[in-house]
């Protein structure tokens, strides 16, 4: 593809569906710093979905459309559609408040839920499409790519200070893994 060309269809949709994943973990990211809402540990596997989902888009965009890359986004789709649900179907009772703010009236997790089935449907749509070609090297693709790989170390060092090593706890409040090192190392 030239510098100068239009995308394809498909390349379109991979950047689009990754620009979707990029703007889900920021609104995350943003609502955990900003707001101090850390997220429970169900909610740091949807966000592992979402990654999945992003690793594979980012292999199309950087290696071209395969069937392995979808079958991995669709897999990182399956497991955080399937955590998020299951989150739900936690707090569905009437008289329970969820975890969590709102948004638009919706827990973040049913707005992940929405999310993985538009993710999901949007790859059978990429998978249907007959010009595969995908790759491409613009300044929009690769400003994706770089915000993607940035909010995945951000989440990742936000998770290790939230539980540290261990396991998380089902409903933090406060960063243990910084407490836990600042206690270690004395500072």
């Amino acid at each position: 593809m030239s510098k100068h060309s239009f995308p394809s269809l498909a390349a379109l949709g991979n950047q689009l569906a990754l620009l979707a994943v990029v703007g889900t973990l920021s609104y995350a990211f943003f609502d955990q710093l900003y707001f101090g809402e850390l997220p429970c540990p169900l909610c740091l596997i949807q966000r592992i979905g979402f990654v999945i989902i992003g690793f594979a888009l980012v292999l199309n965009i950087r290696c071209g459309a395969h069937s392995a890359h979808y079958g991995w986004g669709i897999i990182g789709g399956l497991v955080g559609m399937t955590v998020s649900l299951r989150q739900v179907l936690l707090h569905i009772l009437p008289g329970d408040k969820g975890f969590g703010k709102t948004f638009l009236e919706l827990h973040f997790y049913t707005w992940a839920f929405v999310g993985y089935l538009g993710l999901l449907a949007g790859f059978a749509i990429l998978l249907m499409l007959p010009n595969r070609d995908v790759r491409s090297r613009s300044w929009f693709a690769n400003a994706l790519i770089i915000a993607f790989i940035l909010l995945v170390f951000g989440n990742l060092i936000s998770t290790l200070l939230e539980c540290g090593i261990g396991a998380c706890v089902d409903d933090p409040s406060k960063y243990e893994g910084w407490l836990w090192l600042r206690s270690r190392f004395n500072f």
